[in-house]
């Protein structure tokens, strides 16, 4: 092996411990995970609860930081509504000013905080950020909130209007086409009824019948014409 190719090797055995050591720090570094629910909803007036979780690697310290913004359902600029450091700092200005606290537990993990008399115009997405260095990298789940008026909390979602879309029509078609069927059923059975024929005695019977009656008839007659008659 010639002088060269012993520098290349070492060279090389001298990076890959490097390599392995600098993705070993970024999967430490991304190893915090924050969880929160996709979708939150409440009542005008009443207190909701915005859970969020988070698990770090390191110890937590005063360096943890927590942060939720807010982007309304309309769209815009997101904005942050609540921080804390050692200690809560709730917004102080803007559309949430006053009406959020802190209910959480940074040293348990927890990150949740609470809206005080949320309204209809609160609806949006709120995400929850957590940093506790060398943990500053994570993932960023978002959750939608929905509050209604209570006993109107029902909502058409898009799949659920699509659904009811769907399924009426489809449900008119088929009791249209059953009933059809029937009615084609009934037809072919009428027509396949054997016709009820009298035979010659029962013929004979009618017909005697209704010479008996109109002779009756004709009787009957002759004799109210006799009663009338002038005995003169």
């Amino acid at each position: 092996m010639r002088g060269g190719e012993v520098v290349w090797v070492a060279e090389v055995g001298f990076l890959l411990p490097r390599g392995a050591l600098l993705l070993l720090g970024i999967c430490g570094a991304l190893s915090l995970d924050i969880k929160t629910s996709p979708e939150v909803r409440g009542y005008v007036g009443e207190q909701i609860v915005l859970k969020c979780s988070f698990k770090s690697s390191f110890p937590i310290t005063e360096s943890l930081t927590i942060d939720w913004t807010y982007r309304p359902l309309t769209g815009g600029l997101m904005e942050t509504v609540f921080h804390y450091q050692s200690v809560a700092y709730p917004a102080s200005v803007g559309r949430f000013k006053d009406r959020i606290s802190w209910v959480g537990n940074a040293a348990k993990g927890d990150a949740s905080i609470a809206i005080q008399s949320p309204s209809v115009s609160d609806n949006g997405t709120f995400i929850c950020s957590v940093k506790n260095p060398p943990d500053v990298y994570h993932n960023i789940p978002q959750t939608v909130l929905i509050v209604t008026e209570r006993g109107f909390s029902f909502q058409l979602t898009s799949v659920t209007l699509l659904s009811i879309v769907v399924f009426i029509p489809s449900t008119v078609v088929v009791v249209l086409m059953l009933v059809r069927m029937g009615r084609k059923s009934g037809v072919i059975k009428e027509k396949k009824r054997p016709s009820c024929k009298k035979s010659s005695v029962e013929e004979s019977e009618s017909e005697y019948t209704d010479n008996c009656m109109g002779r009756l008839k004709t009787w009957c007659l002759n004799c109210v014409d006799t009663d009338e008659e002038d005995p003169y």
